[in-house]
């Protein structure tokens, strides 16, 4: 049975992306891009806190939201053993109403093409417009499939703490170019000493969108001062499909 970033997958997230890690400088480029904002800010798809963390350390008020009470559950761990307490929500990106309005919201790094129907997207991002000020930035990372045969097959493997073996195998299983998705099968597996003692199946959809597609969706919803980005590089538009692309957009001052 498929599980989404369940507790082995929420294990080697956390193993193979710690706390204050950098991925390609993203942590570097939002720390530089939420300089200026005093108001509160809200990181959904929060995860273990790789981003949050750092940024609560610099004294931005910063509010967590995930769909995965594994990845919460070790994303408050994280910040007790810091003596940081930020509120954190157990919430779904595409349908969720929390008590305040945010001076910005921020995906890093593609958490935003996990959601599964293209609606869906739609939904979350009026969400996310609803939850802005007057003046409030959305900034999220998007990214395009680098690899478009279906069967490819990768395995990676990582020694946890306790020195037990975890392995994952990622298997590409469908390309779909027309509704603009991928689906991966992933088996993550925890040996101890030579024995099996873990297994998690998950089923990985990520869905993607054209470049100008996307700044159209954004304005049809109502953000206005789009800037596009390629690999943390504010204002460079990109030019290659394996570059991380960043949406920054402004909601309207009133």
């Amino acid at each position: 049975m498929f599980s989404f970033y369940g507790k082995l997958s929420t294990e080697v997230y956390d193993i193979d992306k710690p706390v204050g890690h950098s991925l390609f400088g993203d942590l570097e480029y939002y720390k530089e891009r939420l300089k200026s904002c005093e108001g509160n800010i809200l990181e959904p798809a929060v995860g273990t806190g790789r981003i949050l963390i750092p940024l609560l350390n610099e004294g931005k008020q910063v509010h967590g939201m995930d769909c995965s009470a594994e990845m919460l559950s070790l994303c408050r761990s994280h910040c007790e053993k810091r003596g940081l307490t930020p509120r954190l929500y157990e919430r779904d990106m595409k349908s969720f109403s929390l008590p305040q309005q945010y001076e910005a919201i921020i995906i890093p790094t593609g958490s935003f093409l996990l959601i599964k129907e293209r609606g869906d997207s739609i939904k979350a991002l009026t969400c996310f417009y609803e939850h802005l000020w007057p003046g409030g930035r959305l900034i999220l990372d998007l990214s395009l499939p680098t690899e478009q045969q279906p069967g490819a097959v990768s395995t990676r493997t990582w020694t946890n703490a306790e020195g037990n073996l975890i392995t994952l195998e990622e298997k590409l299983v469908e390309v779909d170019p027309i509704q603009q998705y991928t689906v991966s099968h992933m088996r993550y597996e925890k040996w101890k000493d030579k024995q099996l003692v873990q297994t998690e199946l998950e089923s990985f959809l990520l869905r993607w969108f054209g470049v100008e597609e996307f700044k159209l969706i954004l304005e049809k919803i109502g953000f206005s001062d789009i800037v596009i980005s390629a690999d943390y590089e504010y204002g460079r538009y990109p030019t290659q499909r394996d570059q991380i692309i960043t949406f920054e957009a402004q909601c309207p001052e009133e």
